[in-house]
């Protein structure tokens, strides 16, 4: 109800009604008036207005209200109107029998209205009892012969609604009256703002009062008088403060109206409807709250007439959250989880959507039915498909709260962990941790626990899940000792353990029981159905030792990963990571050992062979693990077979997908940026870095890989040509942790890539040379997975140290002749090419034949870059075109022309001829060093003659692409077009 001093704001349309009802009844004319609304739009406020305004003109006034605690009170109301006229009335109606068709007082009333006009007030008609409805139909019938006016309010739907309020034949000449007030506007609830704060409100605060309290006059009201007492202005930044004072209020409306709420039966069924009223329509939610004699029909007018219930757009009835939250905060807990449990099985038979039955899963008692997980389940994957994770983490947890088998619920674990790995990464760790621990996890997943674990940069897992027994990983080679030798008198003839030995790699045949022996043969002979189970128990057996070894194995190759990530062994009381098994397979092992093979750079062929068996399904049936495969697919990088590798991710990332595993998505997608910026795609790379960041964002990135995604990040930007970015980058602080792992050594070869581009070859050395040292203590020598050696002699020979620079490029040349893949050769060939003083063209031409067989497209466009920079200054352009010429008609692409190149040294003297006695390149035009590196690849193509197109395929990039950059050349270089470019190649700047 609204308070007593509520302004009467937007109600002059109803006021003026009002004036003209009373100012007829004062000449005779009858009329009946229903004032109608949701609760607090304030019809008993405008009621007491016009009985005021009625005394004033001298009209009599008879007022009552009816109340929800006197609905069952015989002729409650009709005692309150006539208590006035007669002091005994109540005596007489309360206690003397009702005689049938009774009305008392009535006609002494009537009598009355004829010497004065009278004004009858009713508040609250909805509660009614019936005995006074019937009285108040009488009046009206008789209003025609009395000078009476009828003044009524209501909420909703009254319980037994009056005839009088539709305006039927029963009124006759009576003015019959319905007003139906609408909630306040912006305008009004603005000019409530001013009247109660005394200020003006800012329109973010009137229009934030206005939504949250949905114009109710004696909502806004209330929610102002508390919000004044704080003693804060009407102002933008208050406005939180206002909408949880609003849900206060609010919420005490719901209390209020629910204590006085009498009818059991409403008030279960209004439970029923705070549960599931937006999934089941009312008939069910009155089947949901128990068999009951009342009418669907009143049990509806009995809720809207309490204010509990409004109507919404013609559908069914619903509620308010914060009145829901209320309602069902009055519960006993108990009986609240029971509720929710019967409106689940409900909701389950009539097939409402399973987010709607997960939705009321999650505050339900467990139900104890397989339908309730499977729900869950889904539900799990519908708002993971919609991107709501902390709801899907939800489902899972709450399924586990059901009555599980020991797999099933390991399984949701890790299920749910995958996903709390991106989103509580702590509790996920925990999850993990108590399923590696457990003896009676299924088949599989105490390794994929692990692999989840590395994912997620947890390396102690890995420890965590070897056993502490002789046999165990902590064995130097757990290989064909792994596998038990069979039972001797198990009756078989041929060995059991086959298979398993198949599966574990074990050669060695078994020592079973001697079939010759008269005392085996005359047992199986006599007992064939012993004989029978005993075969089956030796199947079972080789079954749990095929599956045994198979984990022993992948939970090894899982340990050597963590110790990749992170060095622990040199910490007291950590073991050293067992090697691997020799004969396995397992595919898990062949990736970490295709690895490990790529990391010292030998085997090349074997490190490509055990990469693609790395994907082939396991011999035992075992589900796939993610880390492994990973780096296998690294090592396809470093074999050079980056197209078979960019398919295998494909199929990762498509598994990760339909597996809704945001953390292996986000580490697939990082990897494939790697990928791209080896192949000279770094558009492609920064696309999917942003991809994998909004998968992980890197506030949840764990520090173990907070430097390798910090590197990808930097090179691509560099490469994009953004240098403000990558320095952003670069200069951002990493975690402590950040700097024991394996992967700082990508996030210091990438400062030194930018250290050289920006011409400080001082630092570039530095962060080469600690690149190289912490790649060294994690054992990775091949110059294929990081070439500092050749970028720290360039620098070394950019500051005099010759000596260094010649030792460096010739160890990365023999390392890379020892691997044996193009690209790390052609890369090497290139930097001795750049340090040496003798043969410089010919061993850049060398680079460049190695190269334009390789993947590595950036390095074999910058080598013949650097050839023709050199041929020019002896004027031996042909050699490179025809070189040029072939990777173009290899790759279907056009030949470009002659490259120009510029370099820090003075051109020759007049006179002299190139390459006697002066500089081999001329000196660079004013601007040269602002430009990017990819400006710079792209003025020199576009200056040997080559178009758009072509240098568009050359470089592997768009059209488009070409020409923004060409028109930053231009900019920089402050000249017009190609022709000037092309001109610049002599050295017009002093030359």
């Amino acid at each position: 109800m609204a308070p007593p001093d509520l302004p009467l704001f937007e109600r002059d349309r109803e006021q003026a009604v009002l004036s003209a009802v009373i100012g007829e009844l004062r000449s005779g004319r009858p009329a009946l008036v229903t004032v109608t609304g949701e609760p607090g739009l304030g019809q008993n406020e405008l009621l007491r207005w016009a009985a005021g305004q009625a005394r004033d003109r001298g009209v009599h006034v008879l007022a009552a209200r009816a109340t929800s605690a006197e609905h069952e009170l015989r002729y409650g109301v009709v005692a309150q109107l006539l208590a006035p006229e007669d002091r005994d009335i109540a005596t007489r109606l309360f206690v003397a029998p009702q005689r049938p068709g009774g009305l008392p007082g009535l006609n002494h009333l009537l009598t009355a209205c004829h010497d004065r006009p009278t004004l009858l007030v009713v508040q609250d008609v909805q509660w009614l009892d019936p005995a006074s409805l019937r009285w108040l139909e009488a009046l009206a019938r008789r209003l025609p012969r009395a000078p009476l006016a009828l003044l009524t309010s209501t909420t909703g739907t009254a319980i037994d609604r009056p005839e009088w309020s539709v305006g039927t034949p029963l009124t006759g000449l009576a003015s019959t009256i319905e007003l139906a007030l609408p909630p306040l506007t912006t305008s009004g609830v603005s000019a409530a703002v001013r009247t109660v704060c005394g200020v003006p409100g800012d329109t973010d605060f009137t229009d934030a009062l206005a939504q949250a309290t949905r114009g109710v006059p004696a909502v806004v009201h209330e929610v102002l008088l508390r919000f004044t007492r704080t003693g804060c202005a009407p102002r933008a930044e208050h406005v939180e403060h206002l909408r949880a004072l609003t849900a206060e209020v609010v919420g005490d409306h719901a209390a209020q109206a629910l204590s006085e709420l009498r009818d059991p039966v409403a008030v279960d069924v209004l439970r029923a409807l705070a549960v599931c009223g937006d999934l089941l329509d009312f008939p069910l939610v009155c089947t949901l709250a128990g068999l009951h004699p009342v009418p669907e029909a009143r049990l509806r007018a009995t809720l809207m007439a309490s204010g509990l219930l409004t109507p919404r757009d013609g559908s069914p009835p619903g509620h308010d959250a914060v009145v829901r939250a209320r309602i069902l905060e009055e519960m006993p807990a108990a009986d609240r989880a029971d509720l929710y449990a019967r409106a689940a099985r409900l909701a389950q038979r009539v097939a409402v959507a399973d987010q709607g039955i997960a939705e009321l899963l999650l505050r339900a008692r467990p139900v104890g039915a397989p339908w309730a997980v499977a729900t869950l389940r889904r539900g799990f994957a519908a708002a993971l498909r919609s991107g709501r994770r902390d709801r899907a983490t939800a489902y899972l947890a709450r399924a586990l709260d059901e009555p599980l088998r020991s797999e099933e619920r390991a399984r949701v674990e890790l299920q749910l962990a995958s996903v709390q790995m991106v989103t509580a990464p702590t509790a996920a760790e925990r999850r993990l941790h108590g399923l590696i621990r457990s003896t009676g996890t299924g088949t599989g997943l105490r390794s994929q626990a692990v692999d989840l674990c590395l994912l997620g940069g947890d390396t102690r897992a890995a420890r965590l899940a070897q056993p502490t027994g002789p046999g165990t990983l902590g064995d130097p080679a757990p290989c064909d000792a792994d596998v038990p030798a069979p039972r001797r008198g198990s009756g078989t003839g041929s060995p059991p353990g086959r298979r398993a030995r198949a599966v574990a790699g074990d050669a060695t045949a078994p020592r079973g029981g001697n079939t010759s022996d008269p005392a085996h043969r005359d047992g199986s002979d006599e007992h064939p159905e012993r004989t029978a189970t005993a075969d089956n128990d030796a199947t079972v057996s080789e079954r749990d030792e095929l599956a045994t070894v198979s984990e022993r194995h992948e939970l090894i190759a899982l340990l050597r990963v963590a110790r990749f990530l992170r060095h622990e062994e040199t910490c007291p009381g950590v073991p050293p990571a067992p090697a691997l098994p020799e004969h396995s397979h397992s595919p898990a092992v062949a990736g970490v050992r295709a690895w490990e093979h790529a990391m010292a750079g030998v085997h090349l062929e074997a490190s490509r062979r055990l990469a693609r068996a790395a994907f082939a399904p396991d011999p035992g049936g075992r589900p796939p693990l993610v880390t492994p495969r990973l780096f296998a697919c690294r090592a396809l990088f470093l074999t050079d077979d980056g197209d078979e590798a960019e398919a295998h991710l494909a199929t990762l990332l498509n598994e990760a997908h339909r597996q809704r595993a945001a953390i292996a998505i986000a580490h697939v997608l990082a990897v494939r940026a790697d990928l791209h910026l080896r192949h000279g795609r770094p558009d492609a790379a920064a696309r999917d870095l942003a991809a994998a960041e909004a998968e992980l964002p890197p506030a949840r990135l764990h520090p173990l890989f907070v430097p390798y995604w910090a590197s990808l990040n930097l090179v691509a930007d560099l490469q994009n040509g953004r240098p403000d970015r990558a320095r952003e980058i670069a200069a951002r602080p990493v975690p402590s942790l950040s700097e024991e792992c394996a992967t700082s050594a990508y996030l210091l070869f990438a400062r030194g890539v930018l250290a050289r581009s920006e011409d400080d070859p001082q630092r570039a050395r530095a962060y080469f040379r600690a690149c190289g040292r912490w790649l060294l203590h994690y054992g990775c020598v091949n110059p294929a997975v990081l070439p500092w050696r050749s970028l720290a002699a360039e620098a070394a020979h950019a500051l005099g140290d010759d000596a260094e620079a010649l030792r460096l490029t010739r160890e990365e040349v023999r390392l890379a002749a020892r691997w044996g893949t193009r690209s790390a050769l052609g890369r090497a060939e290139l930097g001795l090419a750049v340090v040496i003083r003798e043969n410089r063209t010919e061993h850049f031409r060398a680079a460049v034949a190695t190269l334009s067989e390789s993947p590595a497209r950036t390095d074999y466009t910058r080598a013949v870059l650097e050839l023709a920079s050199a041929e020019s200054a002896e004027a031996e352009r042909r050699t490179a075109l025809a070189l040029t010429s072939r990777r173009a008609s290899t790759a279907g692409g056009v030949a470009p022309g002659p490259l120009p190149g510029f370099s820090q040294a003075p051109p020759a003297p007049a006179g002299v001829p190139p390459g006697r006695g002066a500089a081999p390149h001329p000196r660079p035009p004013a601007g040269w060093p602002a430009l990017s590196p990819a400006e710079h690849e792209t003025a020199l193509l576009a200056a040997s003659g080559l178009a758009n197109r072509e240098i568009a395929t050359t470089l592997s990039v768009t059209t488009r692409a070409v020409e923004l950059r060409l028109s930053g050349v231009y900019r920089k270089l402050r000249i017009r077009g190609r022709e000037e470019l092309r001109a610049l190649r002599y050295g017009p700047e002093g030359g």
